[in-house]
């Protein structure tokens, strides 16, 4: 483990005796309580130094789960803000409140049901048309995701564009929180994208003859050999292994013949 993740380690872990390099201590409340925290510390980290221990809402603490979304005031400030503890840094006079998760309403279905695809996101999430283009949704996003546009795109059926443009959501819920019409989006967008990878986006040929394949157990022997090796041979193989070739643009060349 190199010196700083020991020191980042240290400090998640709530030993006060280092401190990030040159930061400030700065007044934050945590639960209610006042903490002195150095200024450098995320949300998430700064409450590990306070002493909490993440039980949930901690995940992959990159960005990219969405599981940790916190909400805070300022003292002062009237205005609630929204974010994701693992992105945002503290600032002085925080109020931290943390959200372990968004309960918004989830529509079941299946989706080899699902008939119309344009009309299958507001028959299942009605409440997207109650959407008064505030675009508050789209403010409180934390990857910056222009929520409100693809809410619209739901609206008018345009399933492909509702899938687009909300191809980077990470499901932390921060937009439904904020939504005065109540809508799901993160849980629209989920579908979205569903039924485009279903019913709009075209097969890919080589990969269902690669299902063929496995199905048919043309692999068995290979797998069951492949599980018996020690793992230093499997690491020997997986790094020695061949690479798929591609053409100069980075993509498979069509003419390539699967095995």
């Amino acid at each position: 483990m190199t010196a700083e993740a020991q020191k980042q380690q240290t400090i998640a872990s709530g030993d006060r005796t280092i401190l990030p390099e040159g930061a400030k201590m700065i007044p934050v409340y945590v639960m209610g309580k006042k903490y002195m925290l150095p200024e450098t510390l995320t949300i998430q980290k700064a409450v590990e130094y306070a002493g909490y221990q993440y039980i949930r809402a901690c995940g992959c603490r990159g960005g990219i789960c969405g599981a940790c979304p916190t909400v805070w005031r300022v003292l002062g400030d009237y205005q609630l803000h929204f974010g994701l503890a693992c992105q945002t840094v503290i600032e002085e006079n925080m109020v931290l409140a943390q959200l372990p998760f968004f309960p918004a309403n989830k529509a079941t279905y299946d989706l080899e049901e699902l008939k119309s695809v344009g009309d299958a996101i507001v028959s299942l999430y009605p409440e997207v048309m109650k959407c008064v283009g505030c675009n508050t949704c789209t403010r409180a996003c934390p990857m910056e995701i222009d929520v409100m546009e693809y809410i619209n795109a739901a609206m008018r059926g345009d399933v492909a564009r509702c899938a687009r443009v909300s191809f980077d959501c990470i499901q932390c819920g921060l937009c439904s929180a904020r939504c005065p019409a109540q809508i799901a989006h993160y849980h629209v967008a989920q579908l979205a994208r569903r039924l485009y990878g279903r019913f709009v986006l075209p097969q890919a040929e080589h990969l269902a003859r690669r299902v063929e394949q496995i199905l048919s157990g043309r692999f068995d022997q290979m797998m069951d050999e492949v599980s018996e090796l020690p793992k230093d041979e499997l690491r020997k193989r997986y790094v020695e292994r061949e690479p798929e070739p591609l053409d100069s643009k980075g993509w498979e060349p069509k003419d390539k013949t699967y095995l």
